[in-house]
């Protein structure tokens, strides 16, 4: 009894001098105000963490640290009147026209190729079904068809998918990439390229016009040759098949003509007069659950 008599006479004393913010308005000013920014550091916590804590508020309003053994009393008292958190109370006094929002991220793509391609080693045929690395191989080699089935498989369930229709696309995004790159044009590159692409070429762009001022490109139609090197599906739901990211990775075989120029308007490499034969190997990227979903090029592997 001594102790708090003690404690409801020192809280009394220094009633005066401890400032208390006036009730919250609205329910904006309630749940704003904890997290406002103190002497000792701004409070990043969240709500289920924020707790009341009588000896550091105190010890702020009083410009400096009390003895222990007071500050100790004040806690005791606090919690003997049953105090309760300040925003508890008006926090809970939500207005009825408030409604709660949900924040939905929607993931455009993954940011990655996945198990990119790269040309198997060719093995002789008693290698490969005489010794043991060989069935290992073979057990690889067989993996990795699979896969490319399953993937493409998806895609054909899915979109209506067709090897030609999908060549015919894919060329004409090949030559509007490369003829988008000539003239420069990085904000229409933004729809035909995935993100981490777009800043790929960008990139690409600044380097080519520190030492070029224009150039000229241009692709010789119908390609030599398309062919799918790797077929994978990224899934992001184990529950849902369907949610899932489908990259194909494809060998463009063409002749091009390329001619650079200075500022001054002369050639400085190429020549646009020549063919020349052009290997490329392009990752294209689609999603088989956004609603008006298109390919996009998110990543090209040089061997």
């Amino acid at each position: 009894m001594a102790l708090a008599r003690l404690g409801r006479s020192l809280a009394g004393r220094l009633h005066r001098s401890i400032y208390r913010p006036p009730a919250p308005t609205d329910y904006h000013a309630s749940v704003s105000r904890p997290f406002a920014p103190t002497h000792t550091g701004v409070c990043v916590r969240g709500f289920a963490s924020l707790t009341y804590n009588a000896s550091s508020m105190i010890g702020h309003n009083l410009e400096g640290p009390l003895p222990v053994h007071i500050v100790k009393v004040l806690d005791l008292v606090v919690h003997m009147n049953h105090a309760r958190p300040m925003s508890t109370a008006a926090a809970s006094k939500v207005p009825v026209g408030a409604r709660k929002v949900g924040l939905k991220v929607a993931m455009m793509s993954p940011g990655f190729v996945y198990e990119p391609y790269s040309p198997r080693e060719r093995i002789p045929f008693w290698k490969r079904w005489f010794t043991l690395s060989g069935w290992r191989r073979t057990k690889e080699d067989i993996i990795l068809e699979m896969k490319n089935a399953y993937a493409v498989s998806r895609l054909r369930k899915k979109t209506g998918y067709t090897k030609n229709q999908f060549y015919d696309q894919a060329l004409k995004i090949y030559k509007e990439v490369n003829t988008l790159m000539a003239h420069g044009d990085t904000s229409s590159l933004r729809e035909i390229l995935t993100e981490r692409m777009h800043s790929t070429i960008k990139n690409e762009l600044k380097r080519r016009q520190s030492m070029w001022n224009s150039v000229h490109w241009e692709l010789v139609e119908p390609a030599v040759s398309i062919r799918t090197l790797r077929a994978r599906m990224i899934g992001l739901d184990k529950n849902d098949l369907d949610k899932a990211f489908i990259q194909l990775t494809l060998e463009f075989v063409t002749k091009q003509k390329f001619e650079a120029y200075n500022s001054k308007g002369a050639v400085v490499s190429g020549d646009k007069s020549k063919e020349v034969l052009v290997k490329d190997i392009w990752v294209f990227e689609r999603s088989l659950f956004h609603p008006g979903a298109y390919w996009r090029v998110c990543g090209r592997i040089t061997l």
